[in-house]
């Protein structure tokens, strides 16, 4: 079963610091002395080896520079760039609003043939209505307390939503119960998205699974994740997005949604669990 994501992205920021306090210390040299040579103030190595500070690029090159370890720079700098770009806290991603992330993972929807999706709280983006939508990045935007462009946040997400029309995509889709009844909108916008479920598991690229809520499962409820293919996992927590690009942490989460898929009820029961949905609406 899937460890904690976060667990691993700290792991690769705590391997950086790990590299950098070794070369220090195959330096000779102690962290005082190593600040001193940087002209940090003598607590800044401490934190950086430390994995309290994130290192800049520069604080990478001046650290292995005064290590005598220059050519150790650009590796420990990829290394780097990789555990930082593994958790991104949200407030950070929509400090601009929501458009832009919309807009910048276009080029990653368009060239993933195989999505595979488990969604546990909400209708997961590509299948989302535009009432739909404009409901949730409401409530996120109120949340975060990010800037309000939900108008084009919306726009840029339908569009970015062409892939599961346009093209050679593959969509096999989870989603808990559960989620059918969350009303992120109003009513009339709920039975939209709804009827727009109906229609678009009828697509041949599409697959969509839906879990029972009393349905005996071999794999608890998780935080929702999108997997690209077989490169990326994408995994959402309340605070942050957590990306996933090693090998191993990949088969984890594809393994986990293996299992999901054989609770998960398709065609016909499918679409009574959504018809049913539709019709609590009243």
């Amino acid at each position: 079963m899937p460890t904690s994501p976060l667990s691993s992205a700290q792991a690769a920021r705590a391997a950086v610091a790990s590299r950098l306090q070794g070369l220090m210390k195959d330096a000779g040299l102690s962290g005082h002395e190593l600040a001193a040579r940087c002209g940090w103030h003598k607590s800044k190595s401490s934190r950086i080896a430390r994995g309290k500070t994130a290192p800049s690029d520069a604080d990478i090159r001046a650290w292995c520079t005064a290590c005598g370890s220059e050519d150790q720079a650009a590796d420990i700098i990829a290394a780097s760039r990789n555990a930082e770009s593994m958790y991104v806290e949200w407030k950070q991603i929509h400090r601009d609003g929501m458009r832009r992330i919309h807009e910048r993972t276009v080029p990653l929807y368009q060239r993933t043939r195989s999505f595979r999706v488990y969604a546990s709280n909400v209708i997961p983006g590509m299948l989302q209505t535009s009432g739909y939508a404009t409901g949730l990045l409401k409530a996120i935007t109120n949340f975060q307390g990010t800037p309000d462009d939900v108008a084009d946040a919306v726009q840029a997400r339908q569009a970015r939503s062409r892939v599961i029309r346009e093209g050679d995509h593959r969509f096999a889709l989870l989603l808990e119960e559960t989620v059918l009844y969350y009303r992120v909108s109003d009513d009339a916008a709920m039975a939209e998205q709804l009827e727009y479920l109906l229609t678009i598991m009828g697509q041949p690229n599409v697959s969509l699974g839906i879990l029972p809520a009393r349905a005996q499962r071999t794999v608890w409820p998780l935080e929702a994740f999108y997997a690209f293919d077989d490169k990326q996992v994408a995994v959402e927590t309340l605070t942050a997005e957590i990306n996933l690009t090693t090998p191993g942490e990949i088969r984890t989460y594809l393994r986990a949604f293996a299992e999901l898929s054989q609770t998960a009820v398709r065609g016909a029961p499918a679409r009574a669990l959504i018809t049913k949905a539709l019709a609590a609406l009243g």
